[in-house]
């Protein structure tokens, strides 16, 4: 399957999720959904903040041109939340994945679909 493919099927196909992407460690955008226009410095800083989430916590989370208040951060997760939409961040072994709910979605959905595809990603070691 290609990136284009987990984004589309996976992630926004689910219908817990509105926007997604995936990126590379280094920034590098892989695949996203239509509009949904993360920036590479963006993408690095999320991925920085898998080793240290002090900035993240700090000064949210910035995602095309959207900051988000930052609820969870460790080495695999990173949460955030504007109103009552959110995002979902999780690192595999060489990407990072992202998922944008809306308002009309439970965060534990959001966050079931967005960390299940990483843990398959993960077991195909990626």
């Amino acid at each position: 399957m290609s990136w284009q493919t987990y984004v589309d099927t996976n992630l926004v196909g689910s219908g817990a999720v509105s926007q997604a992407a995936i990126f590379g460690h280094d920034g590098s955008k892989w695949a996203a959904s239509a509009g949904f226009n993360v920036t590479a410095q963006e993408a690095k800083n999320l991925a920085a903040g898998y080793k240290d989430a002090s900035s993240l916590r700090a000064n949210g989370i910035h995602l095309s041109g959207v900051k988000y208040l930052t609820l969870r951060a460790d080495d695999r997760s990173i949460y955030g939340k504007k109103g009552a939409a959110g995002v979902i961040t999780v690192k595999t072994g060489k990407a990072v994945l992202i998922g944008v709910y809306n308002e009309n979605t439970q965060p534990g959905q959001a966050a079931s679909v967005v960390e299940k595809l990483a843990d398959y990603l993960i077991e195909q070691g990626f």
